[in-house]
């Protein structure tokens, strides 16, 4: 008669177990770079869309208003209490995105509050909120290029661009290249009073303050997408775009170098946002 043999299961040994959860670990290294930079993508594209949807609206808004782009700050010199993303009842107040003047032409207010918001930027946003520091959460993390489409402005002397009025843009017939002149951003600001030296800021600043031709403004264009920039163009194309240039800034307790402010495009002028 047969007898079955005693079966011997031989159990993992300590060494086996550290060399799986090894290669466990080193696979994890090599993949965890390569997902996360597929999120970034992922959030790259969406950031784009939304500047092209900002751009498109802006666009019709100048259709519905006799070729006028929408203006940046209304009265901002005097009751300060709009921008192109909000509007509130009192100066000390944050904007509300419900009164957006771009939010009819975002189909609506949530539809609205979602495209104006940079996915990368998103944490940064939450907690500038939930700080009371985000007056200007509603513009999401992009910029408008306030300083010549946001206003009506008219030649000065020396070169200067001098405000007529801050209550509608500029004229789409008075932009020469559209294809090479900025709408949009992605954008922020540098300050000690806002999350890793940064707050929102809804103005995507030129290198030169168009009043007095020389004087450098503070960066604002921000280069959050793995020190790129998202930019939509007065035409409705977007690009991504990398620094060529960048300065500390003032007044703000915050080096503007450090925290991936600056500006794109070859020359030091004001060619990619002004009227020529």
């Amino acid at each position: 008669m047969n007898r079955a043999r005693p079966t011997h299961r031989r159990g993992v040994t300590l060494l086996e177990t550290l060399i799986t959860l090894s290669l466990i670990s080193a696979l994890m290294s090599i993949l965890l770079p390569s997902l996360a930079s597929a999120r970034e993508s992922a959030r790259q594209a969406q950031c784009a869309s939304n500047l092209r949807q900002l751009q498109l609206a802006n666009d019709l808004y100048a259709s519905d208003h006799h070729g006028l782009y929408m203006p940046g700050a209304s009265n901002i010199e005097s009751t300060n209490l709009e921008r192109w993303h909000g509007a509130r009842e009192h100066a000390s107040q944050p904007f509300q995105s419900e009164r957006g003047v771009i939010t009819l032409y975002l189909e609506d207010a949530l539809t609205s509050a979602r495209t104006r918001t940079c996915p990368t930027f998103q944490f940064t946003l939450d907690q500038l909120a939930q700080s009371g520091a985000g007056f200007e959460n509603s513009s999401g993390g992009y910029g408008y290029n306030n300083a010549f489409i946001g206003v009506t402005r008219q030649p000065g002397p020396g070169g200067s661009w001098m405000v007529q009025t801050t209550t509608q843009g500029a004229r789409r017939s008075i932009i020469s290249r559209p294809s090479e002149t900025i709408a949009f951003t992605d954008s922020a600001f540098a300050s000690a009073q806002g999350v890793g030296g940064l707050i929102e800021y809804s103005f995507v600043e030129p290198r030169f303050w168009p009043e007095f031709p020389g004087a450098r403004a503070n960066p604002s264009i921000h280069f959050r997408h793995a020190g790129r920039a998202g930019a939509a163009w007065l035409d409705g194309h977007v690009s991504s775009e990398s620094r060529t240039q960048t300065v500390p800034g003032f007044g703000y307790g915050v080096d503007a170098t450090t925290v991936g402010l600056g500006w794109f495009g070859v020359q030091d002028t004001n060619e990619l946002f002004d009227y020529d």
